[in-house]
């Protein structure tokens, strides 16, 4: 095992900055991971953005939450996963040659999958299929997932369909991804640009509403869905791509008897996140090896390009994941 790697820093101007650095020894509970490919979330951008010393905090870190690769060593009390296993998984300062990371948060790459493919699934895969337990899914339901042609929401479309969903409602705002939503799995496509959404998704439930709500914008998008979800529902905030505020009618909360969640599967819970992690096991990772679940990848690029990388996403025209490859 090599002495130095390079990793990937933010906080020390508009773009990410390369930086050779020592390779991490795993302490008890943690798995060194000598990563294959790192991919992209909306977080990525923004944290670089807030971190700009010129307008922002000047804070120096290492990017990244999202990586596969191939277990290189383990610490102390760690009994799986084993040296030599693939393995793909979530945690911060993903990008680097070596990946330090609880090993509750790592799961086995199903046969069949390869390593980029591998390195767009975990966050998406940990938050929708969270969201849908918080929203206390079950099989036969209809769900409304917005934003469901980002990056983690067509993860969200496809484990939803996956595990048992009866009618799964996609919103977009942009007529082009109507066909990459239905071809994910949708049954029904909102063009939110051309079509009003609470009415829509009425219309296709027979004027009940969705029995669950996965909501990725926030805002007034949020607001929408409460009217939009059938009486004794589930709305779950997962995300904020409007806007982190929504006024909303309390008499569509309080008359349909709605149950409102929000959820944010971050490291500061890490028992918690490693309990998400290890309900995919059983319905989930199954549906990956079956090739039901894969993740839709707009770019993969080659490590040394993560500014070129981040230049496409902030064109918000990317349609799926942008991955990064290691040498």
């Amino acid at each position: 095992m090599p002495r130095t790697m390079t990793a990937l820093f933010g906080g020390t101007g508009p773009d990410w900055e390369y930086r050779e650095v020592p390779v991490p020894d795993p302490a008890p509970g943690q798995v060194l991971v000598r990563t294959e490919a790192v991919a992209f979330n909306n977080a990525d951008t923004a944290m670089l953005d807030a971190a700009d010393p010129a307008n922002g905090t000047g804070k120096e870190y290492v990017a990244g939450f999202e990586f596969a690769g191939e277990i290189a060593a383990v610490g102390e009390g760690v009994h799986g996963p084993a040296v030599g296993e693939r393995v793909m998984g979530t945690t911060a300062r993903s990008f680097a040659q070596y990946v330090l990371a609880d090993h509750r948060h790592v799961l086995p790459i199903p046969d069949g999958v390869g390593y980029d493919e591998a390195a767009a699934l975990p966050t998406g895969l940990l938050t929708e299929h969270g969201a849908l337990r918080a929203g206390s899914f079950q099989a036969g339901q209809s769900v409304l997932i917005t934003a469901a042609s980002s990056g983690i929401g067509l993860i969200g479309v496809q484990i939803a369909k996956a595990i048992g969903a009866g009618t799964v409602i996609a919103t977009t705002r942009s007529a082009a991804r109507r066909e990459l939503l239905t071809r994910t799995g949708a049954d029904v496509v909102v063009v939110t640009d051309e079509q009003d959404l609470t009415q829509t998704v009425l219309e296709a439930t027979g004027q009940d509403g969705v029995d669950v709500v996965l909501d990725h914008v926030g805002g007034q998008t949020f607001a929408d869905c409460l009217p939009a979800t059938r009486v004794d529902g589930h709305v779950v905030n997962i995300g904020r791509l409007g806007q982190a505020r929504s006024t909303i009618d309390l008499d569509a909360l309080s008359y349909r008897h709605l149950r409102l969640r929000g959820v944010s599967f971050g490291f500061t819970r890490a028992a918690e996140l490693g309990a998400v992690m290890a309900e995919l096991t059983p319905q989930v990772l199954p549906a990956v090896a079956e090739g039901r679940i894969r993740p839709v990848i707009d770019t993969t690029l080659p490590f040394d390009q993560a500014n070129t990388a981040a230049a496409r996403l902030r064109t918000h025209q990317a349609h799926g994941k942008v991955v990064l490859s290691m040498p």
